[in-house]
Order: structure tokens, then sequence, then C-alpha cells
């Protein structure tokens, strides 16, 4: 049911090379130890070594092409034979290894350090690792047919990270293949063993590698071992406390080994756990090819989470000068593309500088009680912190209950003291109205005690005849209405009485002022425990204050960190923009001197051609003279006729001639003055004096009298030749 990780040829000669060509082959302590057949065993795999470095060009030669020489294929050949003498002496000596384990395991341990850190062959991979781990015999085994027919509440996670798994390998790629469906019965069967852990994503890779090498029932007893015995069940656990302590421990191999690469990390917010945590979780599997990776593995399942530790450092070693240079995405496209394939042609290589790095287990025993330390404390802090809150929240239930009862309290209180002050008035309201009742009862007596006076008077004068039965009707009559005022005196009386007696007994039912002094004690001493109560709030919000302000102290320095680092990249900003602005006033100002070489150009060439028009004025004006000196010698001429015909002939034709040129003159001088106007016009464009300098010139031109006369001398010497020819010549 085992997959081949990598073919047979590639796999031996991973062993031959693994076996030889690392450093330190056998330690001379343990070769003491040694029987003299192992001894001679280990010289020839040294001696076939250096005989299969010697021919490797040739072994080279020979895979890639078939135009070497006679003696390049006896060197084949004989490489070949030296390959397979060297492959027989590695199955023999492993061989040797797997049946005396025990032996070698107590009494060779050395030695066998060294052969595992050359690499296990890969047909010996399963039963040495089984044997590396004591999986060979596991109670659990007996198991796994039972855990299979369970239900895990795992499934549906696993279902779905099994595509995820090596998707590129033949042994898992395509769905519903042998190599998924043993992968999930694996980890099914472990969620089930350990509820706790349960399931975790990167596990999968680490039994999709030991499916490649052995069954699925011992693949499951090696990961139950490794999970138990090699802190892999602390890294998957859900807290994932081990993989923070593996973190915290790398985080301080890298301050102390590589500052410079540790600083350059810090100041691009490159955290340890962004490219560190899957080297942890998964042993390189998923960052390294196979065959480098199971050579990182076979270490492992030796020497334990020490070499993730080495490779880890000795990557960062082999790439510092690179990843300095980078930023935090170029070092994150550098982890996922570069760093992987680096030693895929030599894995020894990374092997070797792995074990120079500095390792001291003592400082990682040291740090991890720190680390400890520090999560207890935090832990401590958090649990404080939970504590004060829960007082915090009782509190403010208390105080809000004892709000509530002093709110009631002052409420009866209240409703007391105005009861209380509308029984008073009321009661005074009665007494007043009792003393008007007693006062009218009084005169109302006074009044019926005169009328009594007065009807014994009355009876004594009875016999005087004075007194008439119409005034002793009329005195009773009054008798009468006397003693209704006096019954109604009285039952108004009873009733005040009555109101009186009611009052008392309602002013009986009242709260004395004992107990008013006794509510407003209970008030006093409500207050007195609310003001407790506020206090010991205030205390405990300022021990939260004091808790919070220790946590932001941290999140400060992180958050200045970053804001330093902004500050640098805005310095460097500034700095291109001064460059720049410097650049674009040099490119201003050799502009400005350009567009003032060109206005001085252009001021020359007006110069020039206002010199050009003065010259070509005074030229005419000369011509014009001349003229006028012509026409005054022919006008004198003409006066005296002192001119022969054919003289005046050759005189009027010289005149012609002269004039002839003056006009050519002053053509040739129009046009260049002409062109130069329009040029400069063309080129100035504002300066209107210079628009036209035909219009500042005076003209020049012959009037219709002076051609007329030139014509009549013309015709003069046209006749005076003709009357030349045709007349006799005088003596």
């Amino acid at each position: 049911m085992a997959s081949p990780a990598v073919s047979p040829d590639s796999s031996s000669h991973e062993a031959l090379s693994s076996v030889n060509s690392a450093p330190a082959c056998s330690p001379t302590s343990d070769s003491e130890n040694l029987s003299p057949d192992e001894l001679e065993l280990l010289a020839k795999l040294e001696e076939q070594n250096r005989l299969l470095e010697a021919d490797s060009k040739s072994m080279r030669s020979m895979n890639g092409s078939r135009r070497n020489s006679g003696s390049s294929l006896v060197s084949s050949s004989s490489a070949s034979s030296n390959l397979s003498h060297l492959e027989e002496d590695t199955w023999i000596l492993w061989g040797r290894i797997v049946n005396e384990w025990d032996e070698w395991r107590k009494k060779k341990e050395k030695l066998l350090k060294e052969l595992i850190r050359k690499g296990i062959p890969h047909h010996f991979r399963a039963i040495v690792w089984q044997l590396l781990c004591s999986a060979t015999d596991m109670p659990v085994k007996n198991q796994y047919s039972e855990l299979l027919k369970m239900s895990s509440p795992c499934e549906k996670l696993i279902r779905r990270d099994i595509a995820r798994t090596y998707p590129e390998h033949e042994f898992f790629k395509g769905q519903d293949s042998l190599g998924q469906e043993v992968l999930f019965n694996v980890m099914k069967a472990y969620s089930l063993v350990d509820r706790e852990v349960g399931y975790c994503q990167g596990s999968a890779f680490i039994v999709g590698l030991l499916l490649m090498q052995m069954p699925e029932e011992e693949a499951f007893c090696v990961f139950v071992r490794l999970m138990q015995e090699y802190r892999l069940r602390e890294l998957f656990k859900p807290s994932m406390a081990e993989l923070g302590l593996c973190i915290y421990q790398f985080e301080y191999m890298l301050q102390e080994q590589l500052p410079e690469l540790n600083i350059h990390f810090r100041s691009q917010s490159f955290l340890t756990s962004m490219y560190a945590s899957s080297w942890f979780l998964t042993l390189f599997l998923t960052t390294f090819p196979l065959p480098v990776a199971t050579r990182v593995f076979d270490i492992f399942m030796y020497e334990g989470l020490e070499i993730v530790f080495r490779v880890g450092m000795a990557l960062l070693q082999f790439n510092q000068a690179e990843l300095v240079q980078l930023d935090m995405e170029g070092m994150s496209q550098y982890f996922q593309k570069v760093i992987p394939h680096q030693f895929d042609s030599c894995p020894d290589k990374l092997i070797l500088r792995a074990f120079q790095v500095k390792y001291n287990p003592k400082k990682m025993k040291r740090l991890e009680k720190e680390y400890a330390a520090i999560k207890n404390k935090e832990m401590e802090e958090q649990i404080e912190i939970k504590r004060l809150r829960t007082e915090n929240r009782l509190l403010k239930q208390r105080i809000e209950t004892l709000e509530k009862e002093s709110a009631a309290l002052a409420d009866r209180l209240i409703q007391g003291q105005v009861t209380r002050a509308q029984e008073a008035e009321e009661n005074y309201i009665i007494k007043r109205e009792l003393a008007v009742v007693k006062q009218r009862c009084t005169s109302a007596t006074e009044n019926l005690q005169r009328a009594q006076t007065t009807i014994r008077q009355l009876q004594d004068q009875q016999g005087n005849p004075r007194f008439s039965e119409e005034f002793v009707t009329h005195l009773e009559t009054e008798l009468e209405q006397s003693r209704l005022r006096e019954s109604e005196t009285l039952g108004a009386l009873k009733e005040m009485q009555d109101k009186v007696l009611d009052m008392e007994k309602r002013n009986s039912l009242l709260p004395d002022e004992d107990n008013v002094v006794r509510l407003q004690e209970e008030l006093q001493a409500l207050a007195l425990r609310e003001a407790e109560a506020v206090k010991s709030l205030t205390e405990l919000q300022q021990q939260v204050k004091d808790l919070s302000d220790s946590w932001q102290g941290q999140i400060q320095r992180t958050v200045l960190g970053r804001a330093e680092q902004t500050c640098a990249g805005l310095r460097e900003q500034l700095r291109l923009a001064a460059a720049q602005s410097k650049g674009l006033q040099a490119q201003l100002s050799e502009s400005h001197r350009k567009h003032a070489e060109a206005q001085c150009k252009s001021k020359e060439e007006v110069m020039a051609v206002r010199l050009r028009e003065a010259d070509s004025m005074a030229a005419l004006a000369e011509m014009r003279q001349r003229v006028a000196e012509l026409e005054i010698q022919r006008e004198e001429g003409m006066i005296q006729g002192q001119l022969n015909h054919s003289d005046a002939a050759q005189y009027i034709r010289q005149l012609k001639d002269h004039i002839d040129e003056l006009k050519a003159e002053i053509r040739l001088l129009r046009g260049p003055l002409a062109f130069g106007a329009v040029g400069l016009g063309t080129r100035l464009g504002d300066e209107d004096s210079l628009g036209s300098s035909d219009e500042e010139l005076p003209p020049f031109a012959l009037t219709h009298g002076d051609i007329g006369d030139l014509r009549d001398l013309g015709d003069m010497g046209d006749s005076s030749d003709s009357e030349t020819e045709g007349a006799p010549t005088a003596p």
C-alpha cells in the first residue's frame, strides 16, 4: 500500500552520496568499538566514494550523449561497477544495523547518528523510522480497525483538506485515490484517539510522508508516537503554546547570530511567524522538495526539533545578503519561490550548513523557562484583569442596587414629610374652625342665657297689662329660633369634635421625630456605603488603567517603530523630491538663458535691418541728388543751345542708360529692404515700427513732366539723328 517517494535510482544515488559525501564519516571515538569487518566495510565505502567522485564527469557524459571516446566508456563502466558495489555495501551495512538495532542504539550511538545524518536509504526508511521512534509493537495498532468503524466530528475538515495535501504527488493525485483514502483513515483514527487535539491541517503532510514509506497501520503507530514523544502534540493543540515557544527560541537565535537581518526584519515588520510557522508545523515538508525534506525528516526522527532550528538558521545565513536588500513583499516572494529550490541538487550542503549553526541546548532550556514565566505572568495578568472586571461588574450592580434603595428611601422620606406637612396644615385648619365653633357656641350660650333671663322677666311681668299677646308670641318665636340655632351649633360642635378626634388618631399614626431621625440615619449610612463602593470602583478602575497602560506601552513601542520606518521612507521621498526640484530648477535656468540669447539675437537682427534701411535711404537720397543734377544740366543745355544734334543724341542716350541703371539699383535696393522688413515682422510680430519699411522711405519716382521731357529729348535725339543722316554734311 506504500508508494515510493522517489525512484530507486535516485534513492540509491541519494543513499550513496549521503553515506559518503558528508564530512566526518565515522568518529574515531567509535572506531575502537567496531569489528574488523565493519572497519573494512567503512574503508571500502570511502574508497568507492573517492572513485565515484573521480569518475563523476564520465558518468554524466555517458548519460548525456553517446559521443565519448573508448576511455570515457571504460571509466563510466568502472564507475557503474563501483556504484553497484557501493549500493551492495550500503545495503549490507543498513541490513546489519536493522538486525542488530539494540546493539547499535546502545553501543554505537554516535556512529548511527552520523549515518542517519548522511541519509537513510529509501528502502530502509520505513523500518528504521519505526525503530527510531519505538513504534514496532504498540497496543494502539490493534485498535486501528475498530477506530475506522467509528465516526469523528473532524471528518468534514479532514475531507476538505485531503485534496490540498501533496496535490502533485502521484500517490495522492485524483479524488478518491488510494493515497487520499488511507490519509483520511489515519487522520480520522488519530482524531478519535486524541480528542483534545483532534485534527490540525499541518499534520496531514507528516502523515502523507509516512504513508509514502509504509502501510497505513504502521504509519498510524509512528504518527501517534511522534505526537506523544516528539513535542508535536503540543504544537498541534488548539492553543499552539509549543509553537509560540519555538518561535520565541528561534527569534532569540536570530537576534544573537544574525543581528543585522533581525533588525531588517523588524524594520519591515516581517514577523518570524510569517515564514517559520510552517517550518515547525510541517517539518519543512511544505517548503522543500520531497528528497530534501526526507533528509531533514531522517534527522528529526533521531534528534527531534533541534534540526528544524538548525536548518532554519542555515537558510537565513545562506540568504542574508539577498534578504537585507528586499522589502516585506519581496521577502515573502523570496521565501516562497527561491529558498525552497536552492538545495535540490545538493541536500548534503544544507545538512552540513545546518550542523555548523550554533545551537546550545542549555540556552534553549533557559529560554523555555523564560517563555513559561512570561506566559504565566501574562496568564496571571489576564486572570487578574478578568477578576477585576468581574469585581467591577459586581460593584456596579451593587451600586445600582444601593442607588435604587437610596432612591426608594428618599422617596419614602419625602412622601412622609409631604404627608406630615399636609396633615399639619389640615390640623391647623381644623383647630381654627374649632375655635370659631367654640366662639359661636359661647355666643349662642350667652344669647340663650339672655333669652332665658328675658323669659323669666316676662313670666314675672305676666300680670302686667302693658305686654300684649302679640309681644309674647314674638318672644316665643325668637325663643324657638334661638333654640334651633343652639341645636345647630351643638351639631356643628359635635362634628368638629369628631374631626378633632379623627385628626388626633391620624396624627398618632404619622411617624414621630424618632422615626424620621432613624430614616435619616439609614439614608446617611446608605450614602456612606455608596461612597465606599464608588471609592473601591475608582481604585479598581485605576488598577485596570495601570494594566492597560502597561499593555499599551508595548503597543506604542511597536507603533513608534513603525512610525520611524514611515518617517524614514518619507525622508527618502523628500530627498528624491529635492533632487527632482534641483533638476527642474537647472532646466528652468537653462531655458531662461536660451530665451535671453534668443532675445539678444533678435535685437541684433533688428539693428542690422535698421542699419540696412539707413544705408538704403542714404543711397536713395544720393540718387535723387544725381537725378536733380542731371535735370539741371539738361535744362541748361536746352537754354544755351550749345549742343549740336549729334552731341545731344549721344547725351540723351547716356542719360537713358544712366536712368535705367538708377532704376535697376532702386529695384535692387527695394527688394532686400522689403524682404528684411517682412522677416523681422515674422520674428518679432509685435514691433509695428518695423512692419513696413516702404512707408518710411520717401517715394522715388519721375513725374509725368520729367518723363515727357526725357521723351522729348529722346525724340529730339532721334530726329536729329535722322536729319543728320538725311542732310549733307557741312564743310
